[in-house]
């Protein structure tokens, strides 16, 4: 039998060797250096770059990316100044490949990109009250002509509905399998598209007869809550801050924006409608409506809903703010909520 000193020594050997070939363990020769860093940064700021090579090796290039676009190439490793001043807003990663003694080294640093305006800040005035389905947990609301589709949530109670707004009738409803909540919905090229929560699933209908054509999964937005679209794409939120645009054809993400103002990120984005060229996004437990810029996230403006809740029938199930339609009036919505039995037509007034 091997001494009891010699199988320590045996297995502290062991310990070392494995160690020192973990890979997690090994020495990075370079680091991506912003040299005026700050906490934050605007689309009017540049980066300021510089590769910090910690062991002296010869660089022959660096190339530097961001979201998989690459934004300059550094000979050697001369100083680089990036614009952000076309860059999506958010929490981002600006990329370094070195390219040092025929070897590829990856290195990356950290920053946020705010939005350079502070919001404008808009109230409303009620143009007109109709009744709605106090019944309804609305989860998303949308126009095709003078029809406003409905989507409505809980599971067990999930619909989509296609209704009188004027009257509150329910013209038309398909119920969901109990195993479904439902969420958001988009109406495009004669077809509904609606959202389930955490299904990982949407369903596809025919506009007309609201017959189940087929469905779509998501990819990493891992929740359904919103949906609209613009004439060549298609928005989804999944209650962060992210929303994320989908290929109209396939409803596969391709790409996604984050919500921020000039001071700090927009979370809980729920139900969402495109206005006029914009974004607008309720925030979920909040009665708002942020106005945002579809190209970098940017939250142009605020629309202050305060006290329109206390206008519908208080009750016990009374929930909050979510349902956002438009009909191409001019500065002029439809809202209404979880169990809310009154739709308002609301003018937007800037405060």
């Amino acid at each position: 039998m091997k001494s009891p000193k010699l199988f320590v020594a045996i297995l502290l050997a062991l310990i070392i060797a494995s160690c020192g070939n973990n890979p997690g363990t090994e020495k990075k020769p370079f680091s991506l250096q912003i040299k005026n860093t700050q906490k934050t940064y605007k689309p009017s700021d540049n980066l300021s770059v510089l590769i910090k090579n910690k062991e002296g090796m010869k660089i022959d290039s660096v190339v530097y990316s961001l979201r998989n676009k690459k934004v300059a190439v550094s000979e050697k490793n001369s100083s680089q100044t990036i614009p952000l001043q076309n860059e999506k807003l958010g929490k981002d990663q600006l990329k370094a490949t070195v390219y040092a003694d025929g070897e590829q080294y990856n290195t990356k640093a950290q920053f946020t990109l705010l939005a350079s305006e502070k919001p404008t800040v808009y109230t409303y005035k009620i143009l007109e009250t109709y009744p709605h389905d106090v019944n309804a947990f609305t989860q998303g609301l949308e126009f095709e002509g003078d029809t406003l589709y409905e989507s409505t949530g809980k599971r067990g109670q999930s619909t989509l509905r296609k209704t009188n707004y004027k009257t509150g009738e329910v013209l038309q409803q398909v119920e969901l399998d109990d195993q479904y909540f439902a969420e958001g919905l988009t109406i495009l090229n004669n077809k509904v598209y609606q959202l389930t929560w955490q299904a990982n699933k949407g369903f596809i209908y025919d506009e007309n007869t609201l017959e189940r054509t087929g469905s779509f999964v998501y990819n990493k937005s891992k929740e359904g809550w919103g949906l609209c679209h613009s004439d060549t794409k298609v928005y989804k939120s999944d209650g962060t801050e992210k929303v994320w645009i989908l290929n109209p054809e396939t409803m596969a993400e391709i790409d996604h924006i984050e919500l921020y103002t000039h001071t700090s990120r927009i979370p809980k984005v729920n139900e969402l409608e495109w206005v006029d060229s914009k974004i607008y996004a309720n925030v979920w437990e909040q009665s708002s409506i942020a106005i945002v810029n579809p190209e970098n996230g940017a939250v142009e403006g605020v629309i202050n809903l305060n006290g329109l809740q206390e206008k519908v029938t208080q009750h016990p199930d009374l929930n909050v703010l979510n349902g956002i339609a438009y009909k191409g009036e001019k500065d002029i919505l439809y809202i209404t909520g979880k169990y809310w039995d009154k739709l308002f037509k609301i003018q937007i007034i800037k405060k």
